[in-house]
């Protein structure tokens, strides 16, 4: 029954969402201040999963100036647990197949953030050099999920090198962050515990080219690896 009152309310909502969400974008299109608002917007949708969110934020979280967020990516939760963490003039890329996905995907592009195809190679470098151009004429950040799909379960996967060569060559550092292990939450469940989200400290790139990029993404990598072990094992505690 829990499952069935959550469908219903979500199939009520986000129609609405979408549809009056691409309404305000167009009195301002491609606004990157947009994906700042929606993302608030999901993240509180998450009290309706019975999910409590544990954002953890430095205090200087809206004025560090420009960087790439990178952040690990395990399923459909994402959209209502780490879009919490989305700061003020930041646009996240996503693959270009989202916009065909009726009102989401009018609304993702809408909302000002960067489609690309992932499946084409050939164009990677174009790919980076158009993230780094948003950068440095857009006074923007951008928010790339590294692995470059879902992990669902599987832990931290590889990261690719797109973020990481876009951020040297923008110069701009790496924000890591974190969210904890979503794979345990359920429809039918009425109390879904804690999920903890955190902003960790930047990682400068003042030190790295195109021919050291991977140690730079390695030590992100661990980073965030280390910090997600431990915020797991303290979610646990918390949701006991």
């Amino acid at each position: 029954m829990i499952a069935i009152f959550r469908i219903f309310i979500m199939m009520f909502c986000l129609p609405l969402i979408f549809i009056f969400g691409c309404a305000y974008c167009l009195l301002n299109p491609r606004n990157p201040n947009h994906v700042f608002n929606f993302g608030r917007c999901f993240s509180k949708m998450s009290k309706i999963f019975g999910i409590k969110i544990d954002l953890r934020m430095p205090k200087n979280a809206y004025s560090r100036g420009q960087c790439i967020y990178i952040a690990n990516h395990q399923n459909n939760w994402d959209m209502v647990t780490v879009s919490s963490a989305v700061t003020p003039k930041v646009v996240t890329v996503g693959k270009k197949s989202l916009v065909w996905i009726p009102l989401f995907g009018q609304l993702y592009w809408l909302a000002g953030n960067i489609l690309i195809d992932r499946f084409n190679h050939s164009k990677a470098r174009c790919i980076i050099n158009q993230i780094v151009k948003r950068i440095k004429y857009s006074d923007i950040s951008v928010w790339i999920f590294p692995e470059g799909t879902r992990s669902r379960g599987r832990g931290l996967l590889p990261f690719k090198m797109g973020a990481f060569h876009a951020a040297v060559l923008a110069g701009v550092p790496i924000i890591p962050i974190v969210c904890t292990s979503t794979t345990g939450i359920r429809l039918n469940r009425w109390n879904n515990g804690y999920v903890i989200v955190e902003i960790l400290s930047p990682v400068s790139t003042e030190k790295y080219n195109s021919h050291n990029v991977r140690e730079l993404a390695k030590i992100c990598h661990l980073k965030m690896k280390d910090k997600l072990f431990i915020l797991n094992r303290e979610a646990e505690l918390l949701n006991r």
